[in-house]
Order: structure tokens, then C-alpha cells, then sequence
């Protein structure tokens, strides 16, 4: 903004000069004198406006050095919600600094085994020595350092320091443990049921996971897989559909879950599929691949890089689809709550509050929705995949 209002007064007062310059050629002195004086009058506005900007640029460069404006601890915030970290902070004091949360393990494999707690690194504020070597958490990632906790970096203003091999409980993976376990419990109650008898009816919360269960079998594995082959997937296909949804809901709580809207994750998820649709084809289905029947050969040469392509492309879509969807509704939502905050002075504190709550409620409650759909989307073209990988092609004569 400094430097537009710089290059249009400069641009106002040369456009001025060559006017008065094109008057002189036309006038006579004593217009010139007019054209001259009014000249210096307007480079003497250029100049005082030059200083004004000057003197604002100064005000935003402290103003960007000082303390952080209120848009700007909001985004903060959504960002660090929104990515992976070594503890879980529910809220922050800003008066004290002080977070409230809890820490996770920090386990390192640099020169032996190292387990720690991440609250010694006080939120990146302290350096941690171990067994001689120091380390330091840096934007969410903990480099080699020295005693003073020195971070060198490149010319693209990257950290170049060495990085020890990390298998630390971030909170992404404790988020995954906590989220195995809680299935684990809700699935022991409906299996023990199923064990005493087919024809038992589950109890309790297990009642409500029965028609789930049926859904995914009857919606997405037998129509896409058929009757003779959908058992063999059952297990996967259930694990992806409540692992998904689950971690969904819970991304919509306070506890700051926001796994399916890691990239790593989804592009493991996407990687099982792939997996399990390769080891499981069968001969058809890599005929199709490398050389269609029932097609001329050029046509085949043609053909057999695209389907290559293809099958690699559908488990990057399946990646994309989930992380895209799961972060921009996580945004949407903290964008919405931080109009109380952000409007509060245009709005006053009582409209703020109400249409933040107001439009937030709204999406969360959208966001329901959207957590079931991104798992029964991610669900139903693995099984489409698979169905078609295991499918049985029958070729007439004529193909050939």
C-alpha cells in the first residue's frame, strides 16, 4: 500500500512537469513562472506525502514486530489447530502466556534411544540436552542444535539444521490410538453377540452400530464386489468407514483432532486401497490393463499406459478428496467462530457472539454430515476399485 501511493505521486508529478514543460513551449514567461511555481508547489506535495508514507510504512513494520493484531492470532490459531503437534493445547492464557493442555512423548534415535516429555521444550521457548546433544522445536519440528539453541538456514530462509529420526507420539498418532481403542470397545459388545447366536439382537450401543454395519455391507461391498467375494473385504472396508467417521466427529470437538485432514493419513488410507485392490486382482483384470481384448493392437500400445495411469491416479484421488474436504471444513468452521472475536468492535460483543454462534452451529451441523459422506465416499470407491479388480470378464469369440 506504501509503495502504490509512492509510485502514484511520483507518477502525479512527473505527468505535471511534462505539462508544464508542454506549457512553456505555448506561453509566454509569465506563464511559465505560473507553471514553475505551481510545479515546486505540487513536487513539495510529492515530497510531504513521501515522508507521510514513509512514516506509515515505519508504523506497520513495528506494528508487524510488536504484538500481533487480532486477524492475525486467529489465524494463527486455526493454523496450529489444524497441523500436527507434540502436545494438546485446549486453550491459552494471552495475559500470562501460559498454555493449558497436555504434553505428549518425544521419542528420538540419534546416537541411542531418547524419550522425553514435550513440555521441556516449553513450547519451543527452551533447548532440551540429552546425553550431550541439544534439540530444539522449531515450527512444529525438532532440529540438532547447540547449547544456544542456533538455527542456521539456506538462502530460501529454510532451517538447514540436521533433524535426529523422530517416532514421537504426536497428535495425530495419539488421536489414531485413542480412535483404534474406542472401536475396538464399541465392536466387542456387537461381536460377543453375534458369537452366542446368529439370530441374537445386539444391546445397547451396540444396537446402533448393527445397521451401520448392514449398510456398508449391503450399499457399498455387495453391489461394487458381489455375493461370492464381498466377505474377504468386510474387515477392511468396516475398519476405513469408522475409522474415517469417527475421527471426523471427533475433529468436530474441542479436543483438536484433525487427522483425516493430514495429508500423511489419507495417503496411507489411499495406499491400502491400492494395495489391497493390486494383490487382490485377478488375471482379467491386469489383461485389461496391459493388453485390452477385443481392440486392434495399435490401439492396445495406445491404451496400456492410460489404464497404467489410471490405476495410480485413483488412489491419489481418494487422498485429495478427504484431506481437501476435512481442512476447508475445519477452516470454514474456525473462520466463522473467529467473527466474534475479529467483528467485535463493528459488531459490538452481543452481535459478534450471536451470528458467530449462529453460522457456526449452522456448519457444524453440516459438518455432521459432511463427516459421514467423506467416510461413506472414501468407502464405497474402495470397494468399487476392488470390484473391479476381482471382477470375472467373460470374452466372446468375437472379441478376438
Amino acid at each position: 500500500m506504501v509503495t502504490l501511493k509512492k509510485s502514484l505521486n511520483l507518477l502525479a508529478a512527473v505527468i505535471f512537469t511534462a505539462s508544464s514543460v508542454f506549457s512553456y513551449a505555448q506561453s509566454n514567461a509569465q506563464t511559465l513562472g505560473e507553471s514553475v511555481q505551481e510545479t515546486e508547489q505540487s513536487l513539495g506535495e510529492t515530497i510531504n506525502a513521501a515522508e507521510v508514507a514513509d512514516h506509515e510504512h515505519e508504523a506497520e513494520a513495528e506494528h508487524v514486530a510488536g504484538e500481533k493484531s487480532q486477524a492475525e492470532k486467529v489465524q494463527d490459531h486455526i493454523t496450529h489447530h489444524l497441523a500436527d503437534d507434540y502436545s494438546f493445547i485446549f486453550f491459552s492464557d494471552e495475559e500470562t502466556g501460559k498454555h493449558y493442555g497436555f504434553s505428549l512423548p518425544v521419542i528420538l534415535i540419534d546416537n541411542g534411544l531418547k524419550v522425553f516429555m514435550s513440555s521441556e521444550f516449553d513450547y519451543g521457548n527452551k533447548v532440551v540436552e540429552k546425553d550431550g546433544q541439544h534439540y530444539k522445536l522449531y515450527h512444529g519440528k525438532i532440529y540438532k542444535t547447540d547449547a544456544e539453541g542456533t538455527i542456521s538456514y539456506d538462502v530460501a530462509h529454510h532451517p538447514t539444521n540436521e533433524k535426529p529420526l523422530d517416532f514421537s507420539i504426536t497428535k495425530n498418532v495419539a488421536s489414531l490410538l485413542f480412535t483404534t481403542v474406542l472401536i475396538f470397545l464399541m465392536f466387542l459388545s456387537l461381536a460377543k453377540t453375534y458369537k452366542k447366536g446368529p439370530n441374537n439382537l445386539p444391546k445397547g450401543f451396540a444396537r446402533a452400530l448393527e445397521p451401520m454395519v448392514l449398510y456398508v455391507r449391503d450399499e457399498m461391498a455387495v453391489p461394487n464386489i458381489g455375493k461370492d467375494k464381498y466377505k474377504k473385504f468386510m474387515p477392511y472396508l468396516l475398519s476405513v468407514f469408522f475409522l474415517i467417521f469417527l475421527l471426523n466427529l471427533l475433529g468436530l470437538t474441542p479436543l483438536g483432532f484433525n487427522v483425516t485432514g493430514s495429508i500423511s493419513v489419507t495417503a496411507c488410507l489411499a495406499i491400502f486401497t491400492f494395495i489391497i485392490t493390486q494383490f487382490s486382482a485377478n488375471k482379467d483384470y491386469w489383461k485389461h490393463m496391459f493388453w485390452m481384448p477385443g481392440v486392434p493392437v495399435p490401439m492396445k500400445i495406445m491404451l496400456a499406459p492410460i489404464e497404467i495411469l489410471g490405476a495410480l491416479i485413483k488412489p491419489f484421488s481418494l487422498m485429495v478428496r478427504l484431506f481437501a474436504n476435512i481442512t476447508a471444513g475445519h477452516s470454514v468452521v474456525f473462520g466463522l467462530i473467529a467473527i466474534i472475536f475479529v467483528m467485535k468492535e463493528a459488531l459490538g460483543t452481543a452481535g459478534a457472539v450471536g451470528i458467530g454462534f449462529f453460522l457456526s452451529t449452522f456448519l457444524v451441523i453440516l459438518e455432521i454430515l459432511v463427516a459421514f459422506l467423506q467416510a461413506f465416499i472414501f468407502t464405497m470407491l474402495s470397494s468399487l476399485f476392488i470390484g473391479m479388480a476381482v471382477a470375472e470378464h467373460e470374452h466372446d469369440e468375437a472379441h478376438h
